[in-house]
């Protein structure tokens, strides 16, 4: 499948992931031409602020601090995803898409001005510390994080290897603030992990879209197969808590399972953000029967997978309605070797449904592990795009008034199981360790046997 054709776009729920497109300065020339006047009152406006800032406020503060501040304020203010980007932030956001940098190893984004985790990402210090999905850090080394901005934190959290980092984090229906003392660590990401839960029908895990999944994907199916004698019965697809990354890999992966037909469209204002990908013949599992695990953390690129199968009837999606990110940013480079992140299109499913603010549902709703009162009014207790400050409306229904920023936002119940992949689950317990990965193998094999009869 070439994938040389594909246009790099970033697809991802939290601040970690990225990837870059450079718009030539031809096109952009051509879109400056194409705007509206420039509001010269406003722009008045903005240099008497600027000018008065500079005479009059405490302290001496920079020309290119001022400006550069400006400029956040006007990308962020968009939605929940746009952002300007300094020239450390854009090569960390270019390192990250390799699956390795130095860290605690959390996609986290705002929420209610303070810093919302998404995904811990598998085997980091984090995922061992025990963060989890919509956990609020409220302080990082005893500096409270509310008037920081999420570069600020994630610059905060990040450092060298073995330094330590002290997170307080509140966490719902959990009286106090947790605090966790976590030691940095080079955060190596392998996307892809697989193994056999009994013979003939293997697990597959992808915390994250990186640039090779798809090789690694395809490679991974490979030695699976040969592990259980040259094929499999079945797959589990297991992408909860997986924040999104690179479109391309995406596409990569749904491809590997799908013979033809659309898997996702692209469409923004302009003619050139929009485009169609399609799935080369070749199923990498023959047509065996597949299940793909989702949860409130599988977002994005991640939903980009799950729908194309949902619509193409490739797949069982089992768990929980997704997390519903269902925009594109693209990265623009400047010739000050900063960069923007810009929301540019909206990304459409194989059926033309938009998932913004609205998420997968999938077939086979499970609720998370009971082991104590659930009082959760979406079932599954994790924040969705619809619950973010300014997020984009779907274009597919009627528009609603935006949700007000909340701090009191709601997370994953203390004393609901988590799901941890991470984890190797043996097959005769899986029903301890991994309820949901438990349910979705007895789905597949009653899957095969309906199959072979």
């Amino acid at each position: 499948m070439p994938s040389s054709s594909r246009v790099l776009l970033a697809l991802a729920a939290g601040v970690v992931i990225g990837a870059s497109v450079t718009l030539t300065h031809g096109v952009l020339a051509e879109r400056q031409a194409q705007a509206q006047a420039l509001p010269l009152d406003d722009l008045r406006s903005f240099v008497d602020i600027l000018n008065k800032v500079k005479a009059d406020y405490v302290e001496p503060v920079d020309d290119k601090v001022l400006l550069q501040n400006a400029l956040r304020g006007m990308l962020s203010g968009l939605d929940p995803h746009s952002a300007y980007l300094d020239k450390t932030e854009f090569r960390d956001m270019n390192v990250v898409t390799t699956g390795k940098f130095g860290g605690l190893g959390i996609e986290v984004q705002m929420q209610g001005g303070l810093v919302r985790v998404v995904s811990p990402i598998d085997d980091t210090p984090a995922a061992k510390a025990g963060i989890k999905p919509g956990d609020l850090i409220v302080k990082i080394d005893d500096s409270p994080v509310q008037g920081m901005s999420i570069n600020d934190a994630v610059s905060k959290m990040r450092g060298e290897p073995g330094t330590k980092v002290k997170l307080i984090v509140v966490r719902d229906n959990t009286p106090q603030p947790l605090t966790f003392e976590l030691k940095r660590d080079v955060i190596k990401v392998a996307s892809v992990r697989g193994r056999t839960l009994e013979p003939g029908y293997a697990y597959i895990r992808i915390s994250q879209f990186q640039t090779d999944t798809g090789k690694n994907f395809d490679e991974t199916i490979a030695k699976l197969k040969k592990e259980n004698g040259g094929e499999l019965k079945g797959l589990v697809l297991d992408l909860r808590n997986n924040p999104g990354g690179v479109l391309n890999a995406a596409v990569d992966v749904s491809d590997a399972l799908l013979e033809k037909g659309p898997i996702v469209s692209i469409r923004g204002r302009d003619p050139e953000s929009n485009h169609e990908f399609d799935a080369t013949p070749g199923d990498d599992l023959d047509g065996k029967p597949l299940v793909v695990l989702v949860n409130g953390g599988s977002a994005s690129a991640a939903e980009i997978v799950a729908g194309a199968l949902q619509d193409q009837h490739r797949g069982i999606l089992v768990g929980n309605k997704t997390f519903g990110k269902g925009s594109v940013q693209t990265i623009v480079p400047l010739q000050n070797e900063d960069a923007i992140k810009l929301t540019t299109a909206r990304y459409y499913t194989p059926s033309g449904r938009s998932i913004q603010a609205e998420g997968i549902v999938p077939d086979v709703k499970l609720q998370p592990v009971k082991v104590s009162k659930l009082d959760l009014p979406d079932g599954d207790g994790f924040i969705k795009e619809a619950d973010l400050k300014g997020r984009l409306d779907n274009p597919n229904t009627k528009t609603e008034p935006k949700p007000a920023d909340k701090a009191d936002t709601k997370a994953e119940p203390e004393g609901a199981k988590q799901p941890d992949a991470a984890k190797p689950a043996d097959g005769t317990d899986l029903q301890l360790s991994d309820y949901e990965l438990f349910e979705a193998l007895n789905l597949l094999k009653g899957m095969a046997i309906a199959r072979a009869n």
